[in-house]
């Protein structure tokens, strides 16, 4: 018998998350049967969404997220020994599958990992998988971006942000990329950023007009609330914006949301295009965003950082430091 150790919902989250709101636990896996394979985990991703979901779970649920995992035992023919495979598993150590996404958020896992060459297997829970995937078929079938345009994106020291900032110089843009903290602004301006905005500076709106004289004509929207008004009211005329996440509401009460200036006037005088999406509409062409993305890092013309935290017992503190705004690039849990 093997033993998983997981991370469950001890108590639901009252605003920003508490360590002691998780708790972990051991559980014994009873064998796998005909059409199943055994897995363990190697590296977990840690992401804004699960602040954002986590109202789904009961207490006493395991905590959700995606992992990379080595196939220990198998008897299922498409999954064989040694080989490794993206599940969304939760915060466990060990587990058991039949092959098919039990889920219901209709991403194409849990999937065989494929050859990425040397790159680090961890890439494919971000650069080389769902977060890829979101900047790249967000940014290009959403904002359309064309050579010239001005492209501004939020919470662009993250993992989607800094990514969907390369795509859109790869395009041709000219892109303007809003953060929280100067290390990020640095780190941004060094991959290419024309302008990087540091929205803890108590000037950081006027900072933004002078970026911007000519307008927004693309915004890629993560944290939605009061930045995304003033964002959208800059904005031209016909000027799109890809809804990709909301992160400044996901630790509030869902009841009270926060207030933020209304953007009506906005969107019907410059006759705006918004909207909003999940990276599974594009599941038929998964592969072609992640062939896509490997084929601008093997060329270094996308460039990535991870922010890797060590020890599986360490994932509320990862966690709670990326809601944080504490994570370079994408957040990581190496588990042992």
């Amino acid at each position: 018998m093997v033993k998983t150790k997981k991370f469950i919902l001890e108590k639901t989250f009252e605003n920003m998350p508490k360590e002691s709101d998780l708790k972990l636990v051991e559980e014994e896996l009873p064998e796998i049967r005909e059409g199943q394979f055994l897995t363990e985990a190697v590296y977990l991703s840690v992401d804004p969404y699960m602040r954002a979901y986590v109202h789904k779970l009961r207490e006493g649920d395991t905590m959700i997220g995606y992992q990379v995992a080595k196939i220990i035992q198998s008897k299922h023919k498409e999954f064989p020994i040694n080989k490794y495979v993206i599940g969304d598993f939760g915060w466990q150590t060990h587990s058991i599958s039949n092959g098919i996404n039990t889920s219901g958020d209709m991403l194409p896992y849990p999937s065989l990992i494929p050859d990425i060459g040397s790159l680090p297997l961890s890439l494919t829970l971000g650069i080389l998988g769902t977060t890829g995937n979101t900047a790249y078929f967000g940014l290009l079938e959403i904002c359309k971006p064309t050579a010239g345009e001005t492209v501004v994106v939020s919470a662009a020291g993250g993992a989607i942000g800094s990514h969907v900032g390369q795509i859109a110089k790869l395009k041709g843009c000219r892109v303007i990329g809003i953060t929280g903290s100067d290390q990020k602004c640095i780190w941004l301006k060094s991959i290419g950023f024309d302008e990087v905005i540091n929205y803890n500076n108590h000037s950081w709106r006027n900072c933004l007009m002078e970026a911007v004289p000519r307008g927004v004509d693309c915004y890629f929207d993560n944290v939605g609330g009061e930045i995304s008004s003033i964002v959208i009211q800059h904005m031209t005329r016909y000027g799109r914006v890809a809804v990709c996440g909301s992160i400044s509401s996901y630790n509030c009460d869902i009841r009270h949301l926060p207030k933020a200036t209304i953007i009506q006037p906005w969107i019907v005088f410059h006759q705006l295009e918004i909207r909003g999406f999940v990276n599974a509409n594009w599941n038929s062409r998964w592969n072609e965003g992640i062939k896509q993305n490997l084929y601008w890092i093997k060329e270094g013309k996308i460039h990535y950082k991870e922010t890797i935290t060590e020890g599986f017992e360490n994932m509320p503190k990862a966690f709670i430091d990326l809601l944080n705004g504490k994570n370079l690039g994408k957040a990581i849990v190496k588990v042992k």
